[in-house]
């Protein structure tokens, strides 16, 4: 791995495509090993010492950052202006953000977790960004101000593009005040019944952080009953407001059967941890089992957790997004049922992405997406040479290559 010096980085990024030297951009190289595996020889360039938040404008609630920095220190320095990114840690992460990677490779992987429910996604929130093309050219697009949208949506095109299109250099994002009170509830019993209270809360005024689906296995790592589950969190500048908005749930839950727990924040943010993956909760080490990325119409999620196949399968996802994650040991989870849960996702009118798995990597990542002419298109006009990122083009399933 290269990590070049600011200064350097144009310099090396023409000389790599001078030689048609295939590479992959990297931030801080902590989750390298998610999604397709890179084919052929690759020099991994990270842009760790791109790391400074450039520039805060508290008033205006956005930020300038180099994609290296670590997302948990800008969160912090954020957190004391009384402001947040409002998105959640990447999977895998501590309670406290340890582990989380940078900025850039959030945003190039551009997974949104629970909280995209009332704020949408890390995509959502970006105005401007900075990058570096294939060819050594330096390139911006967006802004630094929120009503900005001159130029191309590159901000949305780069947002989950894992590396493929070019190396992001800055972001500039857009910030939330902290709230300052945050409670939650975990309501556990049948799938019926939570079924009636998601879509109750959905239609209500009521205005959760986040309302994630838990399946049985889940609420058994968190040491609760092996129940499904619904976790919400709630936040408001006001105790008085979070207090009513809690006793309106518990009322509509004891009605419909539920168990509630209501959960202060120190609990609410214990029991999120579970759901951002605990370390070892893929084996001893990530690389030996089942990471996956589910998706599907959020009104399917409720038959998709039905199914018995899954009661043994720790999965979180969102209720109002349909997006989550599912994991396991590698010798809790045989290929096969990966396959199964694929199909039964793609009947559901979703997905599922396979982003870790033991070795030998048997799955394809991902699959051909309906739109690959046009996917590949537009990787051709960022890459000519198809240097970056090989194989790991979104959309596009790898296919072996002719010299395996």
């Amino acid at each position: 791995m290269i990590t070049p010096e600011p200064h350097e980085l144009a310099d090396l990024v023409r000389q790599l495509h001078a030689a048609g030297t295939p590479w992959l951009p990297a931030g801080l190289a902590s989750r390298l090993s998610w999604g397709p595996a890179v084919q052929g020889p690759v020099t991994v360039v990270s842009c760790r010492s791109l790391n400074r938040i450039l520039d805060h404008a508290v008033g205006d609630f956005t930020v300038t950052v180099e994609a290296g920095t670590p997302l948990r220190e800008l969160q912090d320095a954020l957190r004391s202006k009384h402001q947040w990114l409002a998105i959640d840690w990447p999977w895998g992460s501590e309670a406290d953000g340890a582990g989380a990677g940078s900025i850039g490779g959030l945003v190039a992987r551009g997974l949104a977790g629970g909280l995209c429910h009332r704020y949408l996604g890390v995509r959502d929130q970006l105005i401007g960004i900075g990058l570096m093309r294939a060819d050594g050219v330096a390139a911006r697009a967006g802004g630094k101000v929120v009503k900005n949208v001159a130029g191309y949506d590159l901000m949305r095109l780069f947002t989950g593009s894992w590396g493929s299109l070019g190396l992001i250099t800055e972001l500039t994002l857009r910030t939330t005040p902290q709230p300052p009170q945050r409670l939650g509830l975990l309501l556990q019993g049948s799938i019926e019944p939570l079924d009636g209270l998601r879509r109750w809360l959905l239609r209500s005024s009521l205005t959760p952080e986040l309302i994630d689906w838990w399946s049985p296995a889940l609420s058994r790592q968190a040491a609760r009953e092996p129940l499904n589950a619904l976790l919400l969190s709630l936040a408001s500048v006001s105790a008085e407001a979070l207090a009513d908005q809690s006793v309106e749930i518990q009322r509509r839950a004891e009605a419909l059967a539920l168990h509630c727990q209501p959960l202060d924040q120190e609990r609410l943010e214990a029991l999120r941890a579970v759901a951002l993956g605990e370390r070892g909760a893929l084996g001893e080490t990530g690389d030996q089992g089942w990471l996956l990325r589910l998706g599907l119409l959020p009104s399917h999620a409720a038959a998709l957790l039905a199914e018995r196949g899954l009661r043994d399968l720790p999965l979180v996802l969102g209720s109002g997004s349909g997006l989550g994650f599912a994991w396991a040991p590698a010798d809790a989870l045989p290929a096969y049922r990966v396959e199964e849960l694929r199909r039964l996702c793609q009947k559901l009118g979703g997905f599922l992405t396979v982003l870790e798995q033991p070795s030998p990597r048997a799955l394809p990542a991902w699959q051909d997406a309906p739109s690959r002419p046009l996917i590949e298109a537009v990787k051709r006009e960022f890459d000519p040479k198809q240097q970056l990122a090989r194989g790991r083009l979104p959309g596009v399933q790898a296919r072996p290559s002719p010299c395996a």
